[in-house]
């Protein structure tokens, strides 16, 4: 059954991103820029942009809105939805579902859990989703074919991967490649490690601003189902459980806290994106670049609590 749209119609837009712009106005720049990966160490940490899109097309912004950023981690939820609509529940026999409590790039837990990641949201667990989109049809067309849906679900033929983050990101994975080679020798990656990080680098390179993020994912904000062209891009029972990975896993260990604050299913990414998924109401992709300790951005969830405190979207209400 769909979500109907609900409050939206009744939001004040101007009034409610006038109130978050007031409070993120003097916290811009706090936080710290990702510099492990040499081409995010330099983008500008005043950087801020806020996107709101609603199920009848609508999308309000604030900020740097239509600049472009690296997504990073955001790009697992989509190879996520891939990942179920092509392969299935046979997905969860490689990849857990639970909480890691750990940073997205630790090893500690693959040994202890023999090869099998906690869930698909971290690091080692994007890798083998990606995997398995990489053994059905090859790196090139798995990212050809992201693309063209990112393109597809944000009507935007603009959106492509940053090669240059690509490859910065190549030359700084030696951490991905031992979480891959582990995984391995477990027997829980099928494809060459080299061939499965071509694809996972550049899916993490993709670049989309705010307003094409949030109007990409509104499919998971209405069962599965993009309410403006009425496509489906997965069933409603992997629409749920997407959500729930989010909800649950989205923010590494600090999952919680964005949980006990905002109260939204969303994904962080290093590049200082993150979407929240607002079920029945619309989809809220955000942008500054300084993280928090956990690799969240600071200003971000700062602006998402305030969106939340005036809207009342948090599923817990």
């Amino acid at each position: 059954m769909s979500h109907p749209l609900r409050l939206s119609k009744l939001i004040d837009w101007q009034s409610v991103l006038s109130e978050i712009d007031s409070v993120v106005e003097p916290c811009r720049g706090q936080g710290r820029v990702a510099d492990y990966i040499p081409a995010l160490a330099a983008i500008d940490p005043m950087k801020f942009g806020l996107a709101v899109a609603l199920g009848d097309g609508n999308v309000h912004t604030l900020g740097d809105a239509d600049e472009a950023f690296s997504i990073q981690s955001i790009s697992k939820v989509f190879t996520l939805s891939m990942g179920l609509r092509k392969v299935g529940e046979l997905l969860w026999k490689s990849v857990g579902r639970e909480p890691s409590g750990s940073p997205f790039n630790s090893i500690v837990q693959l040994e202890l859990e023999r090869g099998i990641p906690r869930n698909p949201l971290i690091n080692a667990g994007a890798i083998v989703v990606t995997d398995h989109l990489v053994e059905q049809q090859g790196a090139d067309a798995m990212i050809a074919e992201l693309i063209d849906r990112m393109r597809t679900l944000a009507d935007d033929p603009s959106i492509n991967v940053d090669q240059a983050v690509a490859h910065s990101e190549s030359e700084a994975g030696s951490r991905n490649r031992a979480l891959a080679y582990f995984m391995k020798s477990f027997g829980n990656l099928r494809n060459p490690v080299e061939e499965t990080l071509k694809a996972y680098f550049s899916h993490c390179a993709i670049a989309m601003n705010c307003r094409q993020l949030a109007r990409a994912a509104l499919f998971l904000a209405y069962d599965g189902t993009d309410p403006v062209s009425g496509i489906q891009m997965v069933s409603s029972e992997a629409c749920r459980r997407i959500n729930a990975v989010m909800m649950s896993c989205g923010h590494y260990d600090n999952s919680g806290d964005f949980a006990y604050r905002i109260g939204l299913p969303g994904k962080s990414g290093v590049g200082g994106g993150i979407l929240a998924v607002a079920p029945g109401h619309g989809t809220i992709a955000v942008w500054s670049p300084g993280l928090n300790a956990a690799g969240t951005s600071e200003v971000g969830s700062l602006a998402l609590e305030t969106l939340i405190q005036q809207t009342g979207w948090s599923v817990f209400v």
